[in-house]
């Protein structure tokens, strides 16, 4: 366990915090292999869209597109009791590799900052399991640590957010993040989205102590982010150890 009360230089951890980090004890992320084009990470994303009819029926009952494999795709489920819950994927972007969703809508406005040679970070195709939505309310934050462990994994100097209008204000309190276009439609989805973008080097450390359960250790990066990933890759979190120098354990 993890005492609220820490060294005498650090703010006290909230319960929300405490509590999320006890979750992610139970936890375990996956990479996706992208030959494997019925894994189930694609069959949660065609029932998270087909409960809100925003992609058409298939028979094959998966969401898994072009962008799906792309060599700067890196693709992830997020586990709690060996039942999948949710996944996140994203697309790295440099001046050299320019594919991605955001960037295939958005490329006007991201193509100044890649000209100067930044490294972006393109998250996308956020889905939950619906039961697992009301019975783990915190599951955005398990699932987009993810991201925040690339950010320092591959030295991002932002990191988009290409989401619904109703969902800004989510990246706007966690992230810090900011509009950088407005809302456009993209062919595959029935609603628009608007691009936020984080310039994550600004407040990383700063999110690292409101959220501390975002903390991971080099060794887990490597095992989620390293270039040869083992063909069904099960990643447990690392964030007790990773906080070790900044909070009490019991």
């Amino acid at each position: 366990m993890i005492n609220a009360a820490s060294s005498v230089d650090q703010a006290p951890i909230s319960k929300f915090a405490l509590t999320l980090i006890d979750l992610m004890d139970r936890v375990e992320y996956r990479r996706v292999i992208a030959e494997d084009q019925m894994d189930p990470v694609y069959r949660l994303r065609y029932e998270a869209y087909r409960r809100e009819e925003s992609v058409p029926e298939n028979a094959r009952h998966v969401v898994h597109d072009e962008f799906d494999d792309l060599p700067n795709v890196y693709c992830y489920g997020i586990y709690i009791d060996d039942r999948l819950v949710s996944s996140v994927r994203f697309h790295l972007l440099t001046d050299k590799l320019r594919h991605s969703l955001s960037y295939s809508i958005f490329s006007d406005v991201l193509d100044p900052l890649l000209d100067e040679g930044k490294v972006i970070l393109d998250p996308g195709r956020f889905t939950t399991d619906y039961e697992a939505s009301l019975s783990f309310p915190a599951l955005p934050f398990l699932t987009l640590r993810i991201a925040t462990m690339a950010v320092q994994h591959f030295s991002a100097d932002y990191v988009l957010n290409a989401v619904r209008p109703e969902h800004g204000a989510f990246y706007r309190r966690v992230f810090r993040s900011y509009v950088m276009s407005e809302a456009r439609h993209y062919h595959g989805l029935a609603f628009p989205i608007v691009l936020y973008a984080c310039q994550i080097a600004v407040m990383y450390d700063d999110l690292l102590e409101r959220y501390p359960f975002f903390r991971s250790t080099e060794t887990e990066r490597e095992a989620l982010f390293g270039p040869n990933p083992q063909p069904v890759p099960l990643v447990r979190p690392s964030v007790r150890q990773a906080n070790r120098v900044h909070l009490k354990l019991v």
